[in-house]
């Protein structure tokens, strides 16, 4: 199966949390948190469905395991296809980004904030009500 294009956000989240180090699922939760400011709550379940399919496509590959308290913990790591999946994206995002900005700092002045498109409605108040 191979990774669509664009990545959706908890994919590129899991991959770039995975591009520093190699990490245990708790720590790719945990990251994968802090790089969305936590608007992103990965949970177990989803996380490791997600592994399993980014290690079929080979962009992601169990790098080791070890025993904490009793507890297994399986640690991942990104493969140069993943690395090179998630260069892909982030310069497809920073191009998008430049264009936006272009365009936002390209507006003129006097129509910030005003809409070119259909004359917007004005708002509709109860007769008697509050001005």
């Amino acid at each position: 199966m191979a990774t669509p294009t664009p990545l959706r956000e908890p994919t590129f989240l899991i991959l770039t949390a995975l591009a520093r180090e190699p990490m245990h699922g708790y720590g790719i939760i945990s990251d994968v948190a802090a790089l969305s400011g936590g608007g992103l709550a990965l949970r177990p379940g989803t996380l490791y469905g997600a592994l399993d399919r980014l290690a079929d496509e080979g962009l992601v590959e169990r790098d080791r395991e070890e025993v904490v308290e009793g507890r297994l913990r399986r640690y991942y790591r990104l493969t140069e296809a993943g690395r090179s999946v998630l260069t892909a994206e982030t310069e497809r995002l920073r191009r998008n980004v430049e264009a936006a900005t272009q365009r936002l700092r390209a507006q003129p002045a006097g129509t910030r904030g005003t809409s070119r498109g259909p004359a917007a409605r004005p708002i509709l108040r109860p007769a008697g009500g509050p001005a």
